[in-house]
């Protein structure tokens, strides 16, 4: 990582928490505190946080749905929404959501995206469980 990754980005604490090697509290910067960020923000429910009520993406409104076509295009559109409202870092490129393969009770979501410092592109996976 560059030095100046930190300062184009940003920093913070290390998701999941966890302490570092030095026995401090760990941080993440760069690229890889925006990937934090996008699975904390997706990962979060709606009035989770006190002090923010709203914040959050909200993918645990789709347990117990059905995965199909209908579905996957709701967690692409809760994905879009949840991204542009909480992390300005970045420009959505594309989501695709889609059944996943090693597990029929879950789906698969890709997100393509730009970041906004630097216009380099990035992706991220991540898996939301249906039922």
């Amino acid at each position: 990582m560059r030095r100046d990754e930190g300062s184009l980005y940003g920093r913070g604490w290390r998701f999941p928490p966890g302490i570092g090697p030095d026995g401090r509290v760990a941080f993440s910067a760069g690229a890889e505190n925006v990937r934090e960020s996008i699975q904390v923000i997706l990962s979060t429910e709606a009035r989770e946080r006190v002090m923010l009520p709203e914040f959050g993406g909200g993918l645990m409104r789709f347990l117990f749905s059905p995965n199909i076509t209908s579905t996957h295009r709701l967690i692409q559109e809760t994905v879009v929404r949840a991204l542009g409202r909480w992390e300005p870092r970045i420009e959505v490129q594309s989501v695709d959501a889609g059944p996943d393969l090693d597990d029929p009770k879950a789906a698969r979501v890709l997100i393509r995206y730009k970041v906004v410092a630097n216009q380099q592109s990035e992706s991220i996976e991540i898996r939301v469980q249906l039922s």
